[in-house]
Formats: C-alpha cells, sequence, structure tokens
C-alpha cells in the first residue's frame, strides 16, 4: 500500500476535481488501510481502464448492467495495491480483449465516484465510494469482443464523441469522460 500511496502523492491533478479528489484519497487511505478491500463499506479503492486504440480515435466501452448505460471499464482492488494489474485484469474479464497494454505505467486520472445503493447478485449493496484511479490502455481492435454475463451486456468500440452520446450518466459524461478524452487529444 506504501508504494500505491507514494503513486497517488506523485500524481499531478488536471483540475480542480482532481485536486480535490486526490486529497480526499490520500486522507481517507492514511486513516482507513482496508480500503484495498470492497469490504470497507464507507469507501474503497477501484481502477478504471480508458481503453483506446492505436490511433486514439476510438474507446472500448461496456454496457454496464447495474448502471444501465455504456461505460468505461473497472472494477475493484480486492486486496491488489497494484491498481494497474487490477485495471488489466478487470479489462480481460470484462471485454475479452487479449492483446491489451498500458499506454503508461502512471495514473491517467483519478476521481472519487459515488455509488447508489443497488442489488448486487440478490443483495443489497449501500450507498458508497470507489476511490478510482484509471489508467490509460491500448487494445488491438481486431480482437475479439466478448461479453461478461455477470457484469455488462454489451462491449463496443466508440469514437470518443459517440462514447460520451452512448453514455446514460451525465456526470460522468461531463467530469470523467470529457476529462479523459481531453487528457488523450493533448497527450497525442
Amino acid at each position: 500500500m506504501k508504494e500505491l500511496i507514494e503513486k497517488i502523492r506523485a500524481y499531478r491533478p488536471c483540475c480542480g476535481q482532481e485536486e480535490r479528489d486526490k486529497a480526499l484519497i490520500l486522507d481517507y487511505l492514511a486513516r482507513n488501510p482496508g480500503a484495498l478491500w470492497r469490504t470497507d463499506p464507507i469507501a474503497h479503492l477501484t481502477a478504471s481502464a480508458w481503453v483506446v486504440n492505436a490511433a486514439r480515435d476510438r474507446v472500448l466501452m461496456v454496457y454496464h448492467r447495474i448502471y444501465d448505460s455504456w461505460s468505461w471499464i473497472g472494477g475493484h482492488a480486492d486486496g491488489e495495491s497494484d491498481l494497474l494489474a487490477a485495471a488489466l485484469r478487470e479489462c480481460r474479464e470484462e471485454t475479452g480483449v487479449e492483446h491489451l497494454r498500458p499506454v503508461s505505467e502512471d495514473i491517467f486520472s483519478l476521481e472519487v465516484l459515488t455509488v447508489a445503493g443497488h442489488e448486487k447478485r440478490g443483495v443489497y449493496v449501500p450507498g458508497h465510494l470507489h476511490l478510482n484511479l484509471s489508467y490509460l490502455l491500448e487494445a488491438d481492435e481486431a480482437d475479439a469482443l466478448r461479453v461478461c454475463e455477470a457484469e455488462n451486456s454489451g462491449v463496443r468500440w466508440f469514437t470518443p464523441e459517440e462514447a460520451m452520446a452512448a453514455s446514460a450518466e451525465p456526470w460522468f459524461v461531463e467530469r470523467v469522460y470529457r476529462k479523459l478524452i481531453e487528457k488523450v487529444n493533448k497527450a497525442f
């Protein structure tokens, strides 16, 4: 966990949202060492992947069952302090993509995400926070895509504009996806 905290400390926020969220994440982790596990009922670490093709003009999204929306890819750390490894694992599990690589091993963005109470596999999950680290990954568009029935009901490539239009979650579109698209455009 110490190495992860150092990576978060070294991350340079791109906006006010990231500055405030970085401070909240670091504060929470300092007081709650169990945040690597989803058993922390208040907040826990998650890893997300913004998956682009080699040309950086397409984004891979999944249709998330719980949120009933096209979404980026990600999941819980589940004890894994290497959140890049967790993002890669989640991406392979949720999309079937085999040819996947980090564009960089650095954190690409971070955000604190609110999760409304919901049912998962017949069990109620109370509302909580995801202390999320995002990574920029590149996938081969020629790879076969596979739906992960337990998590999603679709996997598809979109242009960045189509991805924002397809999402039914306005906060994610405005505060996360737009930010990620702008960061990709600036970097490449």
